[in-house]
């Protein structure tokens, strides 16, 4: 995993033990970055700090098939990750609370909708949408 500092352009690793690193996403606060690598079929946090290094990276969820993809948070710090049997929903302290199945492999998840309670479904030859009772983060990572 890689940053580029956005004043200066630089590109520095700040993780390298992922075989195959896949989905990322930051918490509601952006102190702390989730990763899913795909190969090894689980999701890990790490700790950011003030001067954007990471720290830590113990594992968030962990699946017993393949498949991790692309995650989103909703208002409420939950995360939403898309898997081979569907979407997972997991607690801030990674437990799992609930599972979409979908009859394809999810690839990517993503919140809309005038009220952002939509789910998008990005799964192997189609899109599928839910309404749900969370509402995704604004753009801002802020609830509304």
């Amino acid at each position: 995993m890689y940053r580029v500092d956005p004043a200066t352009g630089k590109c520095a690793v700040v993780a390298d033990d992922f075989p195959e690193p896949n989905g990322l996403a930051f918490s509601p606060d952006e102190r702390r970055l989730y990763i899913a690598d795909s190969s090894l079929n689980h999701i890990r946090v790490f700790d950011v700090d003030d001067r954007s290094t990471l720290s830590g990276g113990d594992i968030f969820a962990s699946l017993t098939s393949k498949g991790f993809d692309g995650f989103r948070f909703d208002d409420e710090g939950r995360l939403w990750a898309g898997a081979a049997e569907g979407v997972n929903c997991y607690h801030p302290d990674g437990t799992l609370l609930a599972r979409i199945e979908v009859p394809e492999i999810v690839a990517n998840v993503a919140f809309g909708g005038a009220k952002r309670n939509q789910l998008f479904i990005a799964a192997t030859t189609s899109i599928y949408v839910i309404r749900l009772g969370a509402r995704g983060l604004s753009l801002s990572g802020r609830a509304a």
